[in-house]
């Protein structure tokens, strides 16, 4: 997985209605070596490896991977800072998912856990032979340490383990979380995602002698426990990882025909366009292409003419709901007004975007959960409709009448009338067009909104949207700036709207309060992009964090699709069934891959034949 953030790998799992064990074999301390929250776990005590990898795959070889921006930080704990891409290579959770199974996760640095009966606590068992790269053992206290110190000084990992109260020793290789809230069923499994940081390494000194803060942004390259460690940096430009050749879990189930390459490496790129060009200049190995023109038009390269880059596009199921579009920020005193995000939603020109820009590939989002059964379809019904009932006096009157689809604007009737909308709707919100200006009635401003944009590519679609939005008299600016100026702006929330976005879980809860409820809303480098602090919505997300059984997670969580649809708070984006990716021909993987991803370079390998027939790497 590719993250900007390594964190961001521990959002979206939870419990409901108890932690299934499939039907497989415990002790009679109750231990368990795996968890999924719905349905049973495909893999049984003691079994060899996931189906899906090549357990006699080679190991070595390089890949090449680019990233935009650049990167000032390795320490992926404090919120200041860009971190660099890869990270999570180099450290290990205490259990880990897989790529043919949703949400299902079996033990990785914790061999087996437990939950209380009444799921006030639970408790985690280390292996005894998991050590860091420097041979320390990973003990309970690197656990506990970790906990605490994530909760302390990470904002996304505190509101993500609010109800973990805490975490302490409890045996000999033991440690017990115990929670606040043993009615939230999912606690005892994230939990189970935490990331695990070395105590003795942190609390200690660099080489210079200076004691080191975990607090603090810093280049000097961390101590790790996975089956990587950083090799070479290139501070902005470039970041190499090597495997680690006594990694301790190589040979586990969970890994066996993972890791194959030898090195990784990451190229940073300020401009895509100079990205593509390395990559067709064989600078680059892999990549996953997200601009429809550029697939489109240019990839007729003599590499691929003469077969040495394959590029495809492929097909896998999804185990998630996502949303993605032009959010907009509510602490801003213009977009705190439903009727104003409405009104600039309704211009957006969707279909001549997607003919013209995006070659009629893309599909646009309706839902905040699109594309799995949490999303609201049709009209509220049965225990939906009565949750509904008792938040009728604060949600909009259409969740009850009407199921939410983007504004269209496909014909020149349509589009007449959204822009009559809305400048209607910008009228009761105390705007009026002066000549050709939509100015604010109150204080003769007129309405200019800002997109903060870190992409130069997305400017073409923005440009769209812009011309739209001059028949109604808006003058929206594009402002794109670097992705360090990007990051820092979005944690401070000095924005008027921003391309952004959220996935779904088929199990969601505890990420929703860092995503949606008002006690984020205010909440440094949360994910709470919209400033969301609608106390329908809270209600809704405790529901869903709290639903004792599968039936009321899903009516909870299509209410809460309906409210937050309805609240306007971003023009829905776009989607691409499948993936576009483009590869230089040195690679092989396994001949079935897995159901929910291509494993791209997990379980790939570097297959030294078709190197040979292609030409080496630079």
């Amino acid at each position: 997985m590719r993250m900007k953030h390594v964190l961001g790998a521990v959002v979206g799992l939870a419990i409901v209605g108890g932690i299934a064990t499939g039907g497989l074999a415990q002790d009679d301390g109750g231990w368990r070596h795996g968890v999924i929250p719905v349905g049973e776990l495909k893999y049984p005590l003691g079994f060899e490896r996931f189906d899906y990898v090549n357990p006699d795959a080679p190991v070595g070889g390089l890949v090449r991977l680019g990233a935009m921006g650049g990167f000032d930080t390795l320490n992926i704990v404090p919120a200041q800072g860009v971190a660099a891409d890869g990270l999570g290579l180099i450290y290990d959770t205490l259990m880990t998912g897989n790529l043919d199974e949703s949400l299902a996760q079996y033990g990785l640095l914790a061999e087996g856990f437990r939950v209380a009966e009444d799921f006030s606590s639970a408790t985690y068992r280390l292996r005894e032979d998991a050590y860091w790269h420097d041979g320390t053992p990973i003990t309970p206290a690197d656990v506990i340490w970790s906990f605490d110190t994530l909760k302390a000084n990470n904002p996304q990992m505190a509101s993500y383990y609010e109800h973990v109260v805490s975490a302490e020793q409890t045996g000999e290789w033991e440690i017990t979380f115990t929670f606040d809230d043993p009615s939230n069923r999912e606690l005892p499994s994230i939990v189970g995602q935490l990331l695990v940081l070395p105590q003795h390494y942190w609390e200690g000194t660099d080489s210079a002698g200076n004691p080191r803060d975990i607090t603090a942004p810093t280049l000097e390259p961390p101590l790790g426990s996975g089956a990587y460690r950083i090799a070479l940096l290139d501070p902005g430009r470039s970041m190499t990882f090597e495997r680690v050749a006594d990694y301790w879990a190589a040979d586990l189930n969970v890994n066996v025909g993972s890791n194959n390459f030898q090195t990784i490496r990451y190229e940073y790129f300020l401009d895509e366009t100079v990205l593509f060009e390395a990559f067709k200049a064989d600078e680059i190995d892999f990549r996953t292409e997200n601009i429809a023109r550029r697939w489109s038009n240019e990839y007729n390269f003599p590499a691929i003419a003469a077969g040495h880059v394959i590029a495809e596009r492929v097909f896998t199921d999804v185990d998630y709901g996502r949303i993605i579009g032009y959010v907009y920020n509510t602490r801003r005193p213009e977009f705190s007004d439903i009727r104003v995000r409405e009104a600039l939603t309704l211009t957006y020109p969707y279909e001549e975007v997607w003919h013209d820009l995006f070659y009629e590939l893309y599909n646009r989002f309706d839902a905040f959960f699109d594309g799995y059964e949490l999303e609201a379809d049709g009209q509220p019904t049965g225990r939906e409709l009565e949750i509904l009932e008792g938040l009728r006096d604060i949600v909009p009157a259409q969740v009850f009448t009407t199921d939410f689809t983007p504004p269209v604007n496909g014909t020149e009737e349509e589009t007449r009338a959204n822009l009559r909308r809305a400048i209607d709707l910008l009228a009761e919100a105390g705007y009026e067009l002066r000549g050709s200006t939509m100015t604010n009635v109150a204080t003769g401003e007129p309405l200019v909104i800002e997109f903060l944009n870190v992409q130069p590519s997305f400017e073409a679609n923005a440009l769209r949207w812009k011309d739209a939005l001059l028949n109604i008299g808006v003058d929206l600016q594009i402002r794109t700036v670097d992705s360090a100026q990007y990051t820092e702006r979005v944690r401070a929330r000095d924005y008027d709207i921003i391309y952004q976005g959220w996935t779904q879980s088929l199990s969601p809860g505890n990420e929703l309060l860092g995503w949606f409820h008002s006690s984020s809303r205010d909440v440094a480098a949360s994910r709470n992009f919209a400033g969301i602090a609608d106390p329908a919505v809270d209600q809704l997300i405790e529901m869903i964090i709290n639903a004792p059984n599968r039936d009321e997670q899903v009516a909870a969580s299509r209410a809460l699709d309906r409210v937050l649809s309805w609240g306007w708070y971003l023009s829905p984006g776009w989607y691409l069934d499948g993936a576009l990716i483009a590869y230089w021909d040195r690679f092989s993987h396994p001949e079935n891959l897995p159901r929910y991803s291509i494993g791209f370079p997990s379980i790939w390998w570097f297959d030294e034949e078709k190197a040979a027939r292609v030409g080496p790497q630079e």
